[in-house]
């Protein structure tokens, strides 16, 4: 976080706790909530003395307290920080987002607010957790793993990835350095060829 703010970076989503996490030995599920808990209490002198505003995406209907309360409580003195946004998915899944957006649509077709032929890839988004925020550029995958885990599934078509066998805990500084690296090596083109996306001149 505090690396993504001093290069200019300015959204960080961390895969905190998927819907699938709560599956895990219910120890192991309270230790989790409780080292969450002591972060945010832990950091909101930080957050608020860099500039960085806190936000959530997932269901936070599904948390219990006292995390509800600390989450909300640091979203609201975060609120107008402008420097940078840290985004905790939190009991978040992607196919339990894409349902969530999909019957919010239905709500609004319902009531009139949308009709069918409304319905295109350029509004779906604003029915997202992740409303309001850009398309992730680069997803960064520790621990040697090559799947994305039911994260960010629409916001990632074409965002680029990058694997690392380091584990989550060693991820720091110089491996971010070595992930923003190899993201900037890469093209881009979107669907296009590399004519187009150069204007006609390969470089």
């Amino acid at each position: 976080m505090r690396t993504c703010r001093e290069i200019g970076i300015q959204v960080l989503t961390l895969y905190a706790f998927s819907t699938e996490n709560w599956l895990r030995p219910q120890h192991e599920v309270k230790a989790l909530m409780r080292l969450l808990e002591e972060y945010l209490r832990s950091e909101l002198p930080e957050l608020l003395e860099t500039g960085i505003r806190l936000t959530t995406i997932g269901d936070m209907e599904a948390l219990k307290e006292p995390i509800k309360s600390a989450l909300q409580e640091t979203m609201t003195k975060t609120a107008h920080n402008q420097d940078m946004t840290l985004n905790l998915a939190l009991s978040y899944g992607g196919r339990d987002e894409i349902i969530a957006a999909f019957k919010k649509m239905v709500l609004d077709i319902q009531a009139g607010n949308l009709s069918l032929q409304g319905i295109s890839k350029d509004i779906f988004p604003d029915y997202l957790y992740t409303a309001g925020l850009p398309d992730p550029d680069l997803l960064i995958r520790t621990s040697g793993e090559y799947r994305i885990s039911n994260f960010l599934l629409w916001q990632s078509a074409y965002t680029e990835f990058y694997f690392t066998d380091v584990l989550w805990p060693d991820f720091d500084r110089d491996e971010l350095f070595k992930a923003i690296a190899e993201y900037q090596r890469r093209e881009r083109r979107f669907g296009l060829t590399s004519d187009q996306v150069h204007g006609g001149q390969r470089t």
